[in-house]
């Protein structure tokens, strides 16, 4: 059986009603593909206080987590994701890349102009569908 892995994603929009889109860098694994910010959840830590702590640790900013928006599990070839994605603010500071090779806000629209990470891509189209 394939190791699970329980990830948190955070779909942050701005006053402009973009969201916010990351790219993965060559050499982190599924590289040069678009995903939600986002980590590993630790063990005993929360849905919300993991988000907060990622995006607190990857882009310097902090966030509040506002509501659960979307989960899937995606199997990849040497592991599988249960990715659960929640609806997110800054709420101080400005999303600053320190392990991705790229930030970029777009609008719903705009989405599937990107390559995405698989694992994301229900999120996606949701997210497409939602306006």
């Amino acid at each position: 059986m394939k190791k699970m892995i329980k990830v948190v994603a955070a779909i942050i929009e701005n006053e402009n009603n973009e969201i916010l889109c990351a790219l993965r860098s060559s050499d982190m694994s599924i590289p040069n593909t678009w995903e939600f910010p986002g980590g590993k959840v630790e063990e005993g830590e929360d849905l919300y206080s993991a988000v907060v702590r990622e995006i607190d640790e990857e882009l310097d900013c902090r966030i509040e987590a506002q509501e659960f928006f979307n989960e899937h599990t995606h199997e990849y070839t040497a592991f599988m994701i249960n990715l659960v994605a929640i609806k997110c603010k800054v709420i101080e500071g400005t999303p600053i890349r320190s392990e991705h090779a790229k930030l970029i806000w777009l609008n719903r629209e705009n989405l599937s102009s990107l390559k995405w990470a698989p694992a994301d891509i229900p999120a996606v189209e949701q997210l497409i569908k939602e306006k």
